[in-house]
């Protein structure tokens, strides 16, 4: 009988508690928290307005990682707004900052013509280059299989997707609590000579 009256003095003071909630304060399921183990994909901006001539590589290779990686999405940066990977082309070899880039950082990459000039894909580029923002060093000497192993694949390899392993580093160091610490500080800008 203690029982019954607990179960009705509860409910009775739960339905008193809803009756009184403002409804504007009321959750609807979109607004309700994610289920456990979802993990909150890490957006980030990039501004390419100033690698021209490689708009379809660049599109391509950032399609590449958007598709392949689950906790790390990139987007292009609107006018007026900061990007955290910053993308130029330049005369030179291409490099890049060793990232990861969080979000409110900043990264670089150089679209290096040099290496389009001694007849690498500039696709493999671009996508190469912005691994090594999403925190991939090189892995060189490499097979055409590793996005990573940039021009050590030679001149033929026209591969601009990352493997397994080079997608699960950088889904890690985007998942979960990773993905909001704070900015670290620039890494180092790495060539990818030949």
């Amino acid at each position: 009988m203690l029982h019954s009256k607990w179960f009705a003095a509860v409910g009775t003071a739960a339905a008193v508690t809803l009756l009184m909630a403002p409804t504007a304060q009321a959750v609807t399921a979109p607004e309700a928290a994610a289920p456990a183990g979802a993990s909150a994909v890490t957006t980030l901006r990039y501004d390419a307005s100033r690698a021209p001539g490689w708009e379809a590589a660049i599109t391509a290779g950032v399609a590449s990682w958007n598709t392949n990686a689950r906790n790390v999405r990139l987007i292009p940066a609107q006018p007026g707004t900061r990007a955290e990977i910053q993308i130029i082309a330049t005369s030179g070899w291409p490099q890049a900052t060793l990232g990861p880039v969080r979000p409110g950082g900043q990264a670089r990459v150089e679209l290096g013509a040099q290496a389009v000039t001694d007849g690498h894909d500039k696709t493999r580029i671009a996508a190469h280059e912005i691994g090594h923002n999403l925190g991939l060093p090189d892995t060189k000497p490499g097979p055409c299989t590793q996005l990573m192993s940039g021009s050590s694949a030679g001149t033929s390899c026209k591969n601009a997707v990352p493997n397994a392993t080079e997608r699960a580093r950088v889904d890690s160091a985007y998942a979960g609590r990773a993905a909001t610490a704070p900015a670290p500080a620039e890494g180092p800008l790495l060539a990818d000579a030949r």
